[in-house]
């Protein structure tokens, strides 16, 4: 059992952070399930606080912080940046937040909304890291990685805990699970929490075409960096390389790693407003992808699935549910 990351630190986060978060519902779809022969349950993140899961972990980690870190710094292609703004803001904290420059519209306005300063950088230039250790030291600001901190980790996690539970008010027992990958935090709570109920289902990454860092590091059992001058449409989940810390979770609790097209995703995301009647961003579909396109077994199966966030621009949801 990892000291900083279990199942009795998610249901401590859980409890810390209950009160600011939604209980997010666990969709399903007679339709949906009848017409490709599985039975599907997605996990609408999109609908959590921000339109997406990254403020559990924001929220989990903000509250730790004592009273005198006043200032607290991030860098995030979006979904991250909107939750440390808006955790800071519930907790009277300030928040610097380094973005891309080409970040989503409903990204960038959403993380202005909470009264965050932000700082925009070249992704394919510039490092966000050492920008943001510069301005950290001279802000005096506390950083909240995206993904790669105990803290955030055991947030995302309770994604799963709450997963288990309606999977029990539901009398389902699942046979596998299917989520997003970026950096892997998301993925390294979920896992560590839904293992802890169901120790023997596989659960799988998913990732876009080209950004497949962590499938490559589970088939080479080491940290792979991988080329992203490449473009996808699933902003939210472009890291070049899983964590260390994500990784050295996501290596002992999954069976493998899968890929998406862009095309796929968009695919997805249409379908999931035809049957389930939800908005999904790009990287929030990848696992509805990976269903729907068959990249593992789901014939008959009852399939866990994150979607993970909502935050897309209109013009590339009306492009999707056009297809």
């Amino acid at each position: 059992m990892n000291q900083k990351v279990n199942i009795h630190e998610i249901t401590k986060a859980y409890l810390r952070i209950k009160k600011y978060t939604l209980l997010t519902p666990l969709l399903s779809s007679v339709i949906f399930n009848k017409e490709f022969n599985t039975n599907i349950f997605i996990k609408a993140e999109n609908l959590q606080k921000i339109g997406a899961f990254k403020f559990r972990g924001a929220m989990n980690a903000v509250l730790q912080l004592d009273s005198s870190q006043n200032t607290v710094l991030a860098w995030s292609s979006g979904n991250h940046a909107q939750a440390i703004a808006s955790a800071a803001y519930l907790t009277n904290k300030k928040a610097i937040i380094i973005m891309p420059e080409d970040s989503p519209k409903a990204k960038l306005d959403g993380t202005k909304s909470w009264g965050a300063k932000i700082v925009t950088y070249n992704r394919y230039k510039e490092s966000r890291e050492e920008l943001g250790v510069k301005i950290a030291n001279q802000e005096n600001a506390v950083i909240i990685p995206p993904y790669d901190d105990y803290r955030v980790i055991n947030g995302q996690g309770t994604v799963g805990y709450e997963m288990i539970i309606q999977c029990n008010e539901l009398k389902v027992i699942p046979d596998l699970a299917l989520c997003c990958c970026g950096g892997g935090g998301l993925i390294a709570g979920v896992s560590t929490a839904l293992l802890s109920e169901y120790p023997d289902m596989p659960i799988y990454s998913v990732e876009p075409n080209y950004f497949n860092d962590t499938k490559l590091s589970l088939e080479k059992k080491e940290i792979v960096e991988i080329d992203i001058t490449k473009k996808s449409i699933c902003d939210a989940l472009l890291a070049p390389k899983p964590g260390e810390l994500t990784f050295s979770i996501n290596k002992n609790n999954l069976s493998g790693g899968l890929q998406v097209s862009d095309d796929e995703v968009m695919y997805a995301m249409k379908l999931a407003f035809k049957y389930f009647k939800i908005v999904l961003e790009p990287g929030g579909a990848v696992a509805l992808a990976a269903a729907l396109f068959k990249k593992v077994d789901i014939k008959n199966k009852n399939v866990l699935i994150v979607a993970s966030g909502g935050n897309v621009d209109k013009e590339v949801f009306q492009k999707s549910i056009s297809i």
